[in-house]
């Protein structure tokens, strides 16, 4: 594991805030990097950091969460069953662009004489502000001044405030406002060839070769503009429209050009020094699956009323009030490590710009800030992001879990494909179909229907709301249970065991496997629930579990059959290990010698091939370790210490899903300095742009990872069965780690110390916690304080792959290490000599 500093970044560029993201000084070297971490986002609109002037630029993006375009699979060798049409999330017109000239002098900002100029991204008031002084070629100074924000009360709305004043001289101004598609539009500023990227990694988004937006209104009307488009194969629809007001002293004239992918508005100012030109730019973008574009126009043109009426104080008013709420539910606090809580508030702030207005939407990997992953929405989500959202924002998660639920035809077709009853989720989509081409690590990741069951269970056990069940959850609870009984089945080797063959857990690095340990034991997880899931609707909802029933023509002996194979499910076990292997075969393959490999090989999928890869005892990120956490009452304290210390050693951390829950549980086993490291590391996978490809937008689940590590990892929180359990693990150095919890609608806030643990219960009735293994009742008349004697257990060190290198395997073959050494330059000259 590559050792972080304490403190990563270069202070002189991002000086230290613990409330906002500060950039000191313009790096052109760097755009990729900073327009990704100076994203303003709500869920359903995204913005990326570009600078308005629309030059200098890595990646020009404005996104729409779940706005997307289908395109033809084309597999080198098909076969039946394979995805057939992939999703690709579109750029959509971008309508941030203010170009400035003085003097005819375009300003852009690389080959600027910038005299200061710095740029904040504030997370108490969600507002992107920039200020630059410039000298001209003449010598005459200019001040520009912006703000930028997407709303969080106006999903729709997105709203930019652009002011140049000349500070020392008079001069002519130019501020020419567009809106232009950059999908399928000319941009003589725009290197396409850079902006696609010519460097093979499978997690960037697929390019676009045909026209995607085909052009169906276009209209200027005094100083508002609009451009609709509906998609050329998805057949998506989609309305932007801008409205400019302006505030100066100065005189000025107006012009306007439109085309089919090109909207302006142009000023020509006649500017006098001290006084200011400010233009106000309200913009509108509105979607959807079928609606035809005219009536897109109209809800795009109602947008920008209500923004026209609404003084630009009011709407600041309004995001800052949003954000003093989301603060009050999810605030984080490290008292006394600044450096850390700057980088703990980015994060949550990014989980806010990813999940907080998707109002039924999916989450998608990289949130609203880039095109990475295509836009698509994985697994991640349930596991390292609907946490947050369960304990913060019930009704976000809420509106998560429903959008899945929408899903449930669809992955009921795909069972189908793939001959299995029930429901069987895409591992990888947009539009509820599954979009993943290579089914190894991809399809074959069964996982995803526990996952979401679990999400599920982890929600309605948090909140009480079995209305959900009642309203369609449990329905995705039964046909999940139905896929894993119909895809297991049962063996007898003297005790009878239900298996589940050739699936592909969590770890991308081991993939169509046998047994493998998180799968059963999510799997065994998902059918226990759907039974208690049911047989509570049977009993408090009687009525509903009748329906429920004839809909899902469910049979009684379906239900026996679910708990009889949960109880079987086998976990594989190694006792002369003493670990659970990951799967059935994951021992009988040699370790891959990570301690030696190079950092110039690293990650390994992009220098080996998958099946160099497979053949290895080698993790691209914790599997088993993964389980010890969802499903930890399934192990024993020695059995987690074991496994994590097999496992960690053998994981390269080249997914950025992976160090969170090595913290977590790295913590919870002892291993305290280790998790410190863990935790740091994912706090600045972004930040410090870690794993090389934050450009192409942010690690939403590392982001919803960092809450968990937090809590569950620092504060030792658990929640089995609804039972919220704390056992503490306060790294030393740490004066207090506080934070508040939404339990059944009562607001709890948590201050753990290295001495004791408090609660208090800032809104709702009483609610019942334990610490470590005491009952503690919580009353909203006072605050409550348990003693605690340490932080649990103290290892040193770390695990590495020597302390396993010479271990004997069942049948007494010695496991070893190495690392493949032919590669594909030797190859080559070798075939040159030849």
């Amino acid at each position: 594991m590559k050792h972080l500093q304490a403190d990563p970044l270069d202070r002189h560029q991002f000086p230290l805030d613990e409330w906002a993201l500060v950039e000191a000084h313009f790096d052109a070297e760097q755009q990729g990097l900073v327009e990704t971490l100076f994203s303003v986002g709500n869920g359903y609109l995204g913005m990326r950091g570009n600078l308005e002037e629309g030059r200098d630029g890595y990646m020009y993006g404005t996104f729409v969460n779940g706005f997307h375009e289908t395109w033809q699979i084309r597999h080198a060798e098909d076969a039946f069953g394979f995805a057939q049409v992939g999703q690709t999330i579109v750029n959509v017109p971008d309508a941030k662009i203010i170009r400035l000239y003085v003097d005819d002098e375009p300003f852009v900002l690389s080959e600027a004489d910038v005299l200061r100029g710095t740029r904040r991204l504030d997370f108490r008031d969600g507002v992107l502000y920039r200020e630059v002084e410039w000298r001209t070629p003449s010598g005459k100074r200019v001040l520009i001044r912006s703000r930028r924000l997407v709303s969080f009360t106006d999903r729709h709305l997105a709203v930019i405030d652009y002011e140049v004043t000349m500070l020392d001289a008079e001069a002519h101004l130019l501020v020419s406002s567009q809106i232009l598609n950059r999908q399928d539009g000319q941009d003589e500023f725009t290197d396409r060839t850079e902006e696609s990227g010519a460097t093979f990694d499978p997690r960037k988004a697929e390019a676009f070769t045909d026209r995607v937006l085909l052009p169906r209104i276009k209209r200027i009307d005094g100083s508002r503009s609009l451009l609709a488009y509906r998609t050329n194969n998805s057949r998506m629809t989609l309305a932007v429209g801008a409205e400019h007001s302006v505030e100066t002293d100065n005189d000025y004239d107006e012009t306007n050009r439109l085309e089919d992918d090109f909207a302006e508005h142009a000023y020509r100012v006649h500017a006098k020094p001290g006084q200011p030109f400010r233009l106000v730019k309200n913009i509108g973008y509105h979607t959807s699956r079928s609606v035809p574009t005219r009536e897109l126009a109209d809800r795009t043109d109602r947008t920008l009323d209500r923004a026209r009426d609404t003084p630009l104080g009011e709407v600041l008013a309004r995001q800052l009030d949003w954000l003093e709420d989301f603060w009050k539910r999810s605030d984080v606090i490290v008292e006394g490590q600044p450096v850390l809580q700057q980088a703990i508030r980015w994060n949550l702030f990014q989980i806010a710009q990813a999940t907080a207005r998707t109002d039924g939407g999916g989450i998608a990997a990289k949130g609203v800030s880039g095109s990475g992953y295509g836009g698509h929405y994985f697994w991640d989500t349930e596991i390292y992001v609907l946490p947050f959202l369960t304990y913060t924002a019930p009704q976000v998660a809420r509106n998560a879990l429903r959008f899945r639920q929408n899903m449930l035809d669809a992955a009921r077709q795909r069972a189908a494909e793939l001959n299995q009853h029930g429901a069987l989720f895409p591992w990888r989509t947009i539009n509820g179909l599954e979009s993943s081409a290579y089914y190894a690590a991809g399809t074959a990741q069964y996982h995803i229907d526990a996952d979401i069951s679990y999400a599920i269970n982890q929600y309605v056990r948090a909140t009480g709301d079995e209305d959900f069940l009642v309203q369609g959850g449990v329905d995705v609870l039964v046909e999940t249970a139905r896929m894993w009984a119909d895809l297991g089945f049962w063996r007898s080797n003297g005790d009878s065991h239900f298996h589940i063959h050739g699936v592909t857990g969590p770890d991308e690095y081991t993939t169509v496997v046998n047994d493998n340990l998180f799968t059963n034991v999510m799997a065994k997880a998902n059918l226990r629930s759907a039974v208690q899931a049911v047989e509570r609707l049977r009993i408090t909802h009687p009525e509903e579990f009748s329906r429920m029933q004839e809909r899902l023509d469910l049979q009684e002996d379906e239900i026996l059959e679910w708990l009889q194979a949960a109880e079987a499910m086998y976990l594989p076990f190694d006792e002369g290990l003493g670990i659970h292997p990951q799967d059935a075969q994951f021992l009988e393959k040699e370790l891959w010698d990570l301690e030696n490999t190079p950092a110039s090989k690293r990650p390994l999928l992009l220098h080996y091939h998958p099946l160099v890869i497979y053949r290895f005892q080698v993790l691209k990120q914790a599997d088993v370790v993964l389980a010890l956490l969802l499903q930890g009452q399934e192990f024993t304290a020695e059995e987690k210490r074991r496994d994590f210390e097999y496992y960690d050693a053998l994981t390269t951390g080249d997914s950025s899903l992976s160090a969170v829950v090595q913290s977590i549980i790295a913590a919870e086993v002892g291993y305290g300095a280790l998790a410190e490291q863990y935790f740091t590391q994912a706090l600045f996978v972004d930040i410090a742009n870690l794993h090389r490809n934050t450009s192409d937008g942010i690690h939403v689940a590392s982001t919803g990872g960092i809450w968990s590590a937090l809590t569950m990892g620092f504060a030792g929180m658990r929640d089995h069965g609804g039972r919220i359990t704390f056992d503490p693990r306060l790294p030393e150095g740490w004066d207090a780690l506080r934070f508040p919890l939404t339990l059944h609608g009562s607001r709890v806030r948590v201050e753990l110390r290295a001495d004791a643990i408090a609660f208090e219960i800032e809104e709702g009735a009483g609610v019942t916690v334990h610490v470590r293994g005491d009952q503690v009742d919580l009353d909203p008349a006072r605050p409550t304080s348990v003693p605690l004697r340490g932080q649990g257990p103290h290892l040193e060190g770390a695990p590495t792959t020597s302390d396993i290198e010479g271990s004997l395997r069942r049948d007494g073959s010695v496991i070893t290490a190495s690392i493949p050494t032919i590669t594909i330059e030797h190859v080559e000259s070798d075939l040159v000599v030849d």
